[in-house]
């Protein structure tokens, strides 16, 4: 993406992610900030209960990191007229605001093309761009995860409840990376076609693609998966597919698809060799129809030892199983390690660097490098003069209130 430039119209995480992954790529991506305030997001202090501090905020550097923030009132006339200026230089218009507010401040996409015909325009929004809710706006925890069917999905039914959404920003991530494809696509065509188009990617549209299988077999049958309470007493069909807790209250999941091929050598490792020769599970149908009584063997086998014994132990067995570990885990997971998942940028109160996660597309096995998250209008300044614009225009519109 390198000679690539976006102008991030946004704020919070869905659209701004989208940024942060193609400044990932290599694109110049300017981010818009009110020149007072920033982004809204920067306010932000609590996250599900935890304190945030201001200068070390997951929330503003996950989906900002790699980018130049420019404070600019786009209310105003004069700050409209810089963000023309800069729309002349992209090649890519990213948004999540509804249309009253970019009709009312002059950047919808009529606006933005009239100074650059050539411009991908980009929108982010709750439910689309389309149909009698598209001015209504929503976050992913309204969108993604309780409109969707995702949070139903996700509830055990003996709940009888809701259970909230656990992520912070889960479905604006996910929907991030869907825009930041869609652009890679948009810019494609450009190249092939000269044709510059206007693309849009929803949180709700984003949970059904990530929930297609089931929302595709919902419109078949009527009926959903839905996740099962630990320790369920559902019938099994294969034994080889569950949650079990070891000696020390940690959970290891065996996920065993086709057991074809895998039987002996599975319950060899699980300490249950004699198993293997018994004619109830020796072949995948009697072991389907006898799964119950195998499924009491290895609930007791691996209960019987601690989570870290199975965590090295299991890691020789062919079939597939993954520990159950918590979000915090997998900062000192060696194949996430060994796999450059995490980056560190400069932190921005000059302390120790601050941990972020890359993108899951890589390119040539390379590691990332990239900067922290801007400063709100830290670039002002610079991209300004970058554009040509004189240091008397800059103190005009400082003093006007039209940028930072």
């Amino acid at each position: 993406m390198q000679g690539v430039r976006v102008l991030e119209v946004a704020q919070f995480t869905f659209v701004p992610a989208a940024g942060a992954i193609l400044a990932d790529w290599g694109a110049d991506v300017i981010k818009i900030e009110h020149p007072e305030r920033g982004d809204t997001q920067r306010g932000f202090i609590n996250m599900g209960g935890f304190h945030l501090d201001p200068d070390r905020h997951p929330l503003i550097e996950h989906p900002n990191r790699g980018k130049r923030s420019v404070g600019i009132d786009v209310s105003t006339p004069g700050g409209q007229e810089m963000l023309y200026e800069i729309a002349k230089t992209a090649d890519v218009f990213l948004t999540n605001y509804l249309p009253g507010q970019r009709q009312k401040n002059k950047f919808d996409v009529e606006h933005i093309r009239a100074v650059n015909p050539n411009i991908i325009y980009a929108r982010g929004s709750a439910y689309g761009d389309k149909g009698p809710e598209r001015t209504t706006g929503g976050f992913d925890g309204t969108a993604f995860w309780t409109r969707s069917g995702v949070g139903h999905a996700l509830t055990p039914e003996e709940m009888g409840g809701a259970l909230s959404q656990g992520i912070p920003a889960f479905g604006d991530s996910i929907g991030g990376m869907n825009i930041a494809g869609g652009i890679s696509a948009a810019l494609f065509h450009r190249e092939r076609t000269g044709e510059a188009i206007e693309l849009d990617v929803s949180l709700l549209s984003t949970a059904w693609w990530a929930a297609g299988a089931s929302v595709t077999q919902g419109m078949e049958t009527g009926e959903t998966m839905r996740s099962l309470m630990p320790n369920s007493t559902r019938p099994s069909v294969n034994p080889f597919m569950g949650n079990y807790e070891t000696s020390d209250g940690g959970t290891i999941n065996l996920c065993i698809v086709s057991p074809t091929g895998y039987i002996r050598d599975a319950f060899e490792h699980l300490g249950l060799s004699d198993a293997a020769d018994d004619p109830r599970f020796a072949d995948v149908l009697p072991l389907i129809e006898n799964a119950d009584a195998a499924v009491k063997l290895i609930t007791e086998a691996i209960r019987s030892k601690p989570f870290e014994y199975w965590r090295q132990h299991l890691k020789t067995m062919r079939g597939q199983w993954a520990p159950f570990q918590s979000l915090v885990d997998l900062a000192t997971d060696e194949q996430a390690i060994a796999n450059d998942m995490i980056v560190e940028v400069e932190a921005g109160d000059g302390g120790k660097p601050f941990k972020v996660v890359r993108g899951p597309v890589q390119f040539n096995h390379e590691p990332l490098e990239t900067t922290r998250a801007p400063q709100a209008s830290e670039h002002t300044e610079l991209v300004l003069l970058e554009l040509g614009v004189d240091w008397d225009r800059i103190s005009e519109l400082k003093e006007s209130g039209a940028i930072a």
